[in-house]
């Protein structure tokens, strides 16, 4: 879509607003929304300013004048605003020079697949995430100095089987990991995730199913996959009318990758793959119909493993996920089908459907840094030819201990990912498509984070030493 193109959508549809939306660096959908009269082909292309000292890890007050440059072709009418609004994605730019702000991270995206092309291993890259969500009736928490908790609820949720309701208690819900694919009434989420579904359609975004997930209360929606930059906007879309459709139901949803204990946590697999001069450079015949460069790209994923998961894995909640017993992919192994590694190749008939699957990443992830940190992850794999060593095609979970011990593992915690990620960077400012100062500035931004949580006490502590 043209400049010309939206002001025509525009007009055509009577729309009174323009909202542009941009991502902040910890991955969260920001916006500003402008009156339709202000929108014509100057705006569009000249973009719009706003302060940058008021979005966390960015710009200082005494240097905070910023850019928004709208995406034209990322346009699509707002179907929660009660006046007709369109949105448009926003990378941000520099206002003296044009150039992409250093720690804008669709701009990091931009740059990524700009570097792809550059490098003369592919012309373009697919991504399909898989981003699973939590739907709650209830949600409570409290962090002050004299009370530390959270209690979430849910009409169908596991632990009410012997709840007592004034209506009477039906007793048809999925129990612990029971969630996977059973119908209705033990599902009781079809017609909430049809709707998300379909409205997702109506924004002009490729969906093709959804289902209940393995934990309680736990859903996934499928988009079909686009190319990076493109696939991080659908993926914030798709967060965006997740949360939306389940508020209109007066239900939460969530996105955080362990939100409650003894069951599964929340995962996002990226299927990715890489294409060059039309055909598909992961389809070959080596193990399990992967090209050469399919492997050396698993190789550089698993060799970067710890130091991308400040990246896929952001969020202290995400190392409550990635523990042994739930599904979790800890272990930095590859397979054809098998799930309990780190990267898994689904199985398919068609070479251009052959793809790489990594599944340690979660939807906790800021998606343009997620993929970009990945796609320069199996880059540098290719480019120095990194072997990923024999495929595991056991079940990893139920490897005897000393067999279990030679393999390496995810890292174990948000502080271990950051000072990983510090160790090993220089596959990621190949081609300035990551930045020193950006990778910095998000550091401190995480550390903020974990030291709130290092310093929090713990109901669990409480539980356990009290009585000391």
């Amino acid at each position: 879509m043209s400049a010309k193109d939206l002001l025509k959508l525009i007009k055509d549809e009577d729309v009174a607003y323009v909202d542009i939306r941009f991502t902040d660096p910890r991955g969260k959908l920001q916006h500003v929304t402008v009156m339709e009269s202000e929108v014509d082909e100057d705006f569009l292309e000249d973009g719009f300013m706003f302060d940058g000292s008021s979005i966390a890890g960015w710009k200082s007050i005494e240097a905070s004048d910023m850019k928004l440059m709208p995406d034209c072709d990322s346009a699509y009418i707002d179907p929660f605003y009660a006046e007709k609004t369109v949105c448009v994605h926003c990378s941000v730019v520099e206002p003296d020079t044009g150039e992409s702000y250093g720690r804008d991270p669709r701009g990091t995206a931009e740059k990524a697949e700009a570097y792809l092309k550059s490098s003369g291993i592919g012309d373009v890259s697919y991504w399909g995430p898989e981003a699973e969500f939590f739907l709650f009736d209830d949600v409570r928490y409290s962090n002050t100095m004299n009370k530390v908790s959270f209690e979430v609820d849910a009409l169908d949720a596991a632990w009410n089987s012997g709840t007592e309701y004034e209506m009477g208690n039906t007793g048809h819900r999925p129990g612990i990991k029971g969630g996977y694919f059973p119908v209705n009434p033990i599902d009781d989420g079809q017609d909430i995730r049809s709707e998300m579904l379909s409205t997702m359609k109506r924004l002009g975004m490729k969906v093709d199913k959804h289902h209940h997930e393995v934990a309680s209360c736990q859903h996934e929606l499928g988009l079909v996959f686009g190319t990076l930059t493109k696939q991080a906007d659908e993926l914030q879309k798709y967060k965006y009318v997740v949360h939306n459709v389940a508020q209109a139901y007066g239900k939460s949803a969530t996105f955080m990758p362990k939100p409650i204990y003894g069951d599964n946590g929340t995962g996002m697999h990226c299927n990715m793959s890489i294409w060059k001069d039309g055909k598909p450079l992961f389809a070959g015949d080596k193990y399990a119909d992967l090209s050469q460069e399919a492997l050396y790209f698993i190789g550089g994923i698993l060799t970067h493993a710890k130091a991308l998961n400040a990246f896929t894995n952001p969020s202290t909640n995400s190392y409550k996920r990635l523990i042994p017993g739930f599904e979790a992919p800890v272990l930095r192994a590859y397979s054809a089908s098998n799930r309990s590694g780190c990267v898994r190749i689904p199985w398919t008939e068609n070479p251009k459907a052959k793809r790489v699957e990594a599944r340690f990443p979660d939807p906790a992830a800021n998606p343009y840094l997620c993929f970009a940190a990945l796609l320069m992850a199996g880059l540098d794999g290719i480019k120095n030819k990194i072997d990923p060593g024999e495929a595991m095609d056991k079940n990893l979970y139920d490897l005897p201990a000393e067999e279990l011990a030679g393999i390496p593992t995810v890292c174990g915690s948000l502080r271990e990912a950051l000072e990983e990620l510090q160790k090993d960077m220089d596959f990621l400012l190949a081609g300035d498509v990551f930045t020193k100062d950006q990778i910095d500035g998000y550091c401190d931004l995480k550390m903020e984070e974990i030291e709130l949580y290092e310093h929090t006490p713990h109901p669990v502590e409480y539980g356990m030493y009290y009585s000391c």
